[in-house]
């Protein structure tokens, strides 16, 4: 059980274009457990993380940030190098998209209480900033933390005067270490919220305090943290990622009134990995379709998404 009378934290991993999962994670954390948000002492994020971790801090809509996340992935699939087309910029993505999502007071909402994870580009050293002065402020700080040498520029962004790039690259998961801090990954392993994966490997990853199983199914999410996948896997993995979210606050107690999902049958065992690791899209595929909820009810989940959300995702099989 998880203990509701001591203080807690939220920590979500980086994970590129994978952070539609963190998406589905908060969309069920937001609408099951909303005291578990509204109450966390910080809620931190390296990279994509940070920028779910300010859609919850702000109370930003969820569904259009999921949204942009899939409409983003397919432009950027459009081109012929992917994100790495010189004529897909990211970073003005990124800022564009928070321009127009986050509130204008979202810098009050955030300080003392959001944590961003950056590495200082002087010294390489993990860098976590607490407070922002301004909606210009907490905006620069999620385009520092989700700035990749080289994949989205040579010239690093800068915070206060100071340069940074990618948090995950010295923290990808702030204060994993404690106990009170609720980890989210869409990386199998030991996270408190991560896909179940059926593999008998026990060889694990630990990628700047990530935690990853050594499997077929890791590699290929790994794969498509840079490069996004189709529509259609993104889809799937948002649905995973409140699939997830529920089963830790159903393991933990913390689900605050009775929900149509928690009704339906148990969970068929998880399929065995492919021997193929090109079949990834296929592997994420069946993961998604057999984790937990049986394929024909998993539809009930787009219900209890954001509507702005739901219609992206319901949306995303026509734009593959």
């Amino acid at each position: 059980m998880f203990p509701k009378e001591t203080t807690w934290n939220i920590s979500f991993a980086g994970c590129g274009f994978l952070g539609v999962y963190h998406i589905g994670v908060a969309s069920c954390l937001r609408e099951h457990a909303p005291f578990l948000v509204a109450n966390a002492t910080h809620i931190y994020g390296a990279s994509a993380g940070a920028l779910t971790a300010t859609a919850l801090v702000t109370g930003a809509c969820l569904g259009e940030a999921g949204a942009n996340i899939i409409e983003v992935s397919k432009e950027a699939r459009k081109r012929f190098l992917g994100p790495l087309h010189p004529s897909f910029n990211l970073v003005k993505t990124i800022r564009g998209c928070l321009l127009k999502t986050l509130p204008a007071d979202c810098h009050e909402h955030a300080s003392g209480r959001l944590g961003i994870s950056l590495t200082r580009v002087s010294d390489g050293e993990n860098v976590i900033i607490t407070h922002f002065n301004s909606k210009e402020e907490l905006i620069q700080a999620n385009v520092c933390s989700t700035f990749i040498p080289v994949y989205c520029g040579l010239i690093p962004p800068s915070l206060q005067g100071v340069r940074y790039v990618d948090g995950g690259i010295s923290d990808n998961l702030p204060l994993y270490e404690l106990k009170n801090t609720i980890t989210v990954s869409p990386f199998s392993g030991e996270s408190d919220i991560c896909p179940q994966d059926s593999s008998t490997n026990i060889h694990e990853l630990r990628v700047t305090n990530t935690s990853i199983q050594f499997n077929l199914r890791n590699l290929y999410r790994l794969s498509k943290a840079l490069f996004p996948p189709e529509p259609l896997v993104l889809r799937e993995m948002c649905k995973q990622g409140y699939r997830d979210g529920l089963r830790f606050l159903r393991r933990n107690g913390l689900l605050n009134r009775p929900n149509p999902l928690l009704a339906l049958p148990p969970s068929q065992p998880p399929a065995p990995e492919d021997a193929d690791a090109g079949e990834g899209a296929v592997a994420m595929e069946r993961t998604a379709g057999k984790d937990h909820l049986p394929p024909p009810r998993e539809d009930h989940i787009l219900e209890h998404l954001p509507s702005r959300l739901n219609e992206a995702l319901l949306e995303a099989p026509k734009l593959a």
